[in-house]
């Protein structure tokens, strides 16, 4: 036998041992908290129950292999769901609406091509704070209805502020006199106990038992108990999933024929496309710092690799994805080693909706509705607003604004404008930190002396260039740029036309690290 077949064989029983003990358990793991997930999300966004789990069935068969990453765990995610749910309803055609999810497809794929991975580091964090709070709270908003037995998924369809209007509030309030069901109301109060007092016991000494698998179980349990104790009180078929029994049968394909005829499909491709990059490189960066044994996802083969799949994802009838937090910290949890446990978890979803359809249209919406109503939760808890404060208003103020304007408008306008206040503190504190100066007095003659920082933009032109003109004639004046790593040439151009300024005032000007330059003249 060759020494290169060998060392092949010796490679292949490697990695099967490490699938067997490792990556197996772990992605069956990932399979139970990402199966209901897959569910909520897509009832969440308003699209058929089937395109959440295809989007995970393609990114545990395919960006797990195009992927960098060798815990991350790619699928449907709930910080998506609110411009996936405005883009559907404004399509009016789910088919429309996958023509986005191709297009932010290929800008992943160009992202990743031109090495823009490190595009989420220009992002303070207080916007992405803010944004991941507002999806919290407009999650949590769109559940409550159902968690409260409303069996009609249009519900929110104006929008989170459009259902405080007065042609909608009364209305909205009498629909939910009609359809509140207190069988609806146990199963939601039942899951959310769970989720709520049982995490810490579950966390610390049942750490193989995913917390959203019991509670489906446990809602399907009192859903086929209720109807035996009462016959009123069984669920009506619309409080129930509902996937068709031959899944790819139902599938909606993409309509190419209207792609150039609406303008709004490259919008929407290009908010789901950055907003996707930017939780993708949130989340790997974060699987990163959990993995044991320290390795780095290159980011930009991540973005080809999400780039790829929700290509397909839009080719298929899939959700748009993007690689997980909740299941890659599961897969981490769990004691995954390598991609196969995301390729595992892939395969089981699969084999899930293809053969066993049946089981999952068992499940209620309220137990959907509470896991999501805790991923809401856990997005935007009273602590993290608390912190934030504590950071002062330069965090602060940009995460509330952030939060407000995507819950007046939509999510790329609020971090367009969460983003120009930050840059507007950032100036502001630019402009404070620019230079030191000093002023003595010694025999009737003032001394001043001006220290220049590390960096001196032109943003710190106007403020120093007033400095300048305040000090007094027979004065002596040093300008100190030793600590100065850049100055602007238009901060150099500046001093050095202040110069003969100076010398026309009787300032004696002294100029330590500070090149003169030639002053250009405007006519």
């Amino acid at each position: 036998m060759e020494p290169g077949s060998l060392l092949n064989r010796k490679k292949l029983h490697y990695y099967r041992l490490i699938w067997l003990k490792h990556d197996l358990p772990a992605g069956l793991t990932v399979f139970l908290v990402a199966l209901p997930l897959c569910l909520g999300i897509s009832l969440a966004s308003g699209a058929p129950l089937y395109a959440g789990i295809l989007s995970g069935v393609i990114g545990g068969l395919v960006v797990s292999f195009v992927s960098g990453s060798q815990l991350g765990v790619s699928g449907p995610a709930a910080g998506l769901t609110t411009v996936v749910s405005a883009s559907i309803i404004s399509f009016g055609d789910y088919r429309i609406f996958l023509l986005a999810v191709f297009g932010a497809g290929v800008f992943q794929v160009l992202l990743g091509l031109l090495k823009l991975g490190t595009v989420a580091n220009f992002f303070p964090s207080a916007v992405i704070k803010g944004m991941l709070a507002a999806i919290g709270i407009i999650l949590i908003s769109k559940q409550i209805p159902l968690a409260l037995g409303y069996d009609q998924p249009d519900f929110w369809t104006d929008g989170f502020l459009g259902i405080f209007s007065s042609n909608n509030f009364f209305n909205n309030l009498d629909d939910f006199y009609h359809h509140f069901s207190n069988s609806v109301l146990l199963i939601t109060l039942v899951s959310l106990s769970i989720l709520v007092l049982w995490s810490e016991f579950f966390r610390r000494q049942a750490r193989w038992l995913p917390l959203p698998l019991l509670v489906v179980v446990t809602g399907v349990g009192i859903a086929l108990v209720q109807p035996l104790i009462n016959p009123e009180w069984a669920l009506k078929p619309t409080q129930i999933v509902r996937i068709p029994d031959n899944i790819f049968g139902e599938i909606a394909l993409p309509d190419f024929s209207v792609i150039w005829s609406n303008t709004r499909i490259f919008k929407d491709a290009f908010t789901i496309g950055l907003l996707a990059s930017l939780e993708t490189l949130l989340c790997v960066e974060a699987i990163d710092k959990l993995d044991p044994l320290k390795r780095k996802t290159p980011v930009n083969r991540e973005l080809l690799a999400q780039g790829v799949g929700n290509m397909l994802c839009g080719l298929v009838g899939a959700l748009p994805m993007t690689a997980v937090i909740v299941r890659g910290a599961a897969n981490v949890d769990a004691g995954g080693r390598t991609r196969l446990s995301s390729v595992t978890h892939g395969v089981f979803l699969l084999l899930a909706a293809a053969a066993v359809p049946f089981l999952l249209n068992m499940i209620p919406f309220a137990s959907l509705a509470a896991i999501l109503i805790m991923t809401g939760y856990n997005l935007t808890k009273p602590d993290l607003y608390r912190r934030m404060y504590q950071l002062g208003w330069n965090q602060f103020l940009p995460f509330v604004i952030t939060i407000l304007v995507i819950l007046a408008t939509d999510l790329l306008v609020g971090v367009a404008i969460g983003l120009a206040f930050s840059i507007y503190f950032i100036v502001r504190n630019n402009f404070k930190a620019e230079y030191k100066t000093e002023r003595h007095l010694e025999s009737a003659t003032e001394f001043h002396y001006i220290k220049l920082n590390s960096m001196v933009t032109f943003l710190n032109k106007v403020n120093l260039q007033k400095t300048l003109y305040q000090v007094p004639p027979y004065s002596v004046l040093t300008i100190d740029g030793s600590d100065s790593r850049f100055i602007d040439y238009d901060v150099l151009e500046m001093i050095s036309e202040f110069e003969k300024q100076a010398h026309e005032k009787h300032i004696q000007l002294v100029l330590k690290n500070i090149e003169r330059v030639q002053v250009t003249s405007l006519h």
